[in-house]
């Protein structure tokens, strides 16, 4: 864990680096795997989403390095009703998408509307079927969500159909960047290669495979912002590869962060050393076990294998960049339960477990992970330690958008290491490590709810929940949403293993705070980095 003296000093020293900089310049960050889109209403991991954010605004943001919402491309904080259940927002005056359209209320009833359609096929689906009439419009039933009503070109007015204390973090997240449909009908399909937003950079070019170069948006509405003239994402560069690169000038940011081989050679050394760049992730990575699947459909089953896996010894392969996980929620997490005592690594118990589910001698399953180091070794660690309770795993290494891609359809991997993958907060609410990754909604083709577990009645207790949206009600809230986690916890569908302490390496001419290079949201803050 880092301490908060180290992460102080540094943040200080970043931000002092700023006096130095000038507007102008380009970075390149690197990454191993591939970008799969830049469709808001699609793309939606760590390196999706800060290349999304180059290119397209919400109606809401937060403050950078804080959780306090903050009007975008809204002019304010919307109005709401006493009952907690209307919001009316004005937008912005003059705001002109990249192809010099002025952006109207209809594009923000139309993105909406585009992330319920089915036919999109957006993980983000299930965030805004709590609009009036969005289920009605997803089921076929409606043309259009009754809840969504332009009453100007700069207003428009949303109705849920109960309240949602977590309902504006929602609008800020990258399934509502704001599109114009006419460059959606005119892409068709390769709207993700052909992105046209708001944003503070336009997309220049992209070579599958290569790089993608964005540059500056001039007539971006938000004053001093961007601050780069451009930046240069390139892909297929292995970590170790990208390290060496940024030892010679080559890259500024390492994208996928430092690689496993060289952590302790760069945090012993004090030279390279001041390079690093940390910061607590508000995450978990997990094994997530798929309960559609025979066997992990029995509850003693994936309680055997929570208790098989050696997480102490999964730390000890990531240079200890983690702090064991117990339970679903991350520590920095409103809601968060110090009481959870998780599952004990108890092989023997285990064994027992299995031999009560009528395995006594084991079972054969498949392991599916990214091929990113350090990801296949730990598999193999998983491995290991299933074989010694007798499951026999085969190892999937895939790129990381195959691995997406199997994980979000039913019956298909048994078991998902997300590492990589791991879930990171979209806004700082319980109700994100719930509703988006273990809630019946999720349960979708192409979700991520990837054990496709069901429990109507916790939905139903997380949604009454969600509509103690009241002050007085928060403490409540939070207490309820811990009790749910626990009986989700119970359920053992997955076997949460750590929360990550995320290293980087920057250039020495890269400048940026510790928040813009590690934003618990958006992850990098292209905007706000500058150059000496």
């Amino acid at each position: 864990m880092k301490t908060l003296t180290t992460t102080a000093l540094l943040g200080l020293t970043l931000l002092l680096g700023g006096a130095l900089a000038a507007p102008g310049g380009n970075i390149t960050v690197s990454y191993k795997d591939d970008v799969t889109t830049l469709d808001p209403a699609v793309g939606y991991d760590y390196q999706n989403w800060p290349m999304e954010k180059m290119v397209f605004d919400a109606l809401l943001d937060y403050k950078p390095g804080s959780t306090t919402l903050t009007p975008r491309l809204a002019a304010k904080m919307p109005d709401v009703s006493k009952d907690g259940k209307t919001y009316t927002f004005t937008l912005r005056k003059g705001v002109k998408f990249q192809n010099g359209r002025v952006m109207t209320a209809d594009d923000v009833k139309y993105t909406l509307e585009r992330v319920l359609n089915p036919k999109t096929k957006s993980p983000g689906q299930s965030f805004y079927t709590g609009i009036a009439g969005a289920q009605a419009f997803v089921d076929g039933k409606a043309k259009a969500v009754s809840g969504i009503t332009v009453l100007a070109p700069d207003k428009l007015r949303i109705t849920l159909d109960a309240p949602n204390a977590a309902f504006l973090n929602i609008m800020a997240m990258n399934f509502a960047f704001i599109v114009p449909k006419e460059a959606v009908a005119s892409a068709g399909e390769d709207f993700g290669h052909k992105p046209v937003g708001t944003g503070p950079f336009t997309l220049k070019s992209w070579v599958n495979g290569q790089q993608l170069v964005f540059e500056r948006n001039p007539n971006y509405f938000m004053p001093n912002l961007p601050q780069l003239a451009s930046v240069t994402v390139k892909v297929g560069l292995d970590p170790s590869v990208a390290y060496l690169s940024l030892q010679r000038g080559e890259i500024d940011l390492l994208g996928d962060g430092i690689p496993p081989a060289q952590f302790l050679q760069v945090t012993r050394d004090p030279k390279l050393k001041a390079s690093v760049v940390s910061k607590t992730s508000v995450n978990t990575t997990y094994l997530s076990l798929n309960t559609g699947i025979k066997p992990l459909n029995d509850v003693r089953v994936r309680q055997a294998i929570n208790m098989a896996i050696d997480k102490t010894k999964i730390l000890r392969i990531i240079n200890g960049r983690g702090e064991i996980a117990k339970g679903v929620l991350p520590p920095l997490m409103p809601g968060y339960d110090k009481t959870e005592a998780g599952y004990a690594y108890d092989p023997v118990k285990a064994k027992a477990l299995l031999a009560a589910a009528g395995l006594k001698s084991g079972f054969d399953t498949t392991l599916y992970t990214t091929s990113t180091d350090p990801n296949p070794r730990i598999a193999q660690s998983i491995q290991q330690d299933l074989a010694q309770i007798g499951v026999r795993v085969q190892l999937k290494s895939l790129a990381q958008s195959s691995v997406i891609d199997a994980a979000g359809t039913p019956k298909t991997a048994a078991m998902v290491w997300s590492g990589g993958l791991a879930w990171t907060q979209d806004y700082p609410d319980p109700s994100d490590f719930y509703w988006p990754i273990l809630s019946c909604k999720s349960a979708v083709q192409g979700g991520w709810n990837w054990p496709f577990i069901c429990d109507k009645a916790l939905d139903a207790r997380a949604d009454k929940a969600d509509r103690m949206v009241a002050p007085a009600q928060q403490a409540a809230r939070l207490k309820e949403y811990a009790s749910i986690f626990a009986a989700m916890n119970k359920q053992a569908a997955w076997v949460p293993v750590f929360h990550e302490v995320r290293y980087t390496m920057k250039s020495e001419r890269l400048v940026g705070s510790v928040d813009d290079l590690l934003d618990p949201t958006h992850f990098i803050n292209y905007e706000r980095l500058s150059v000496k």
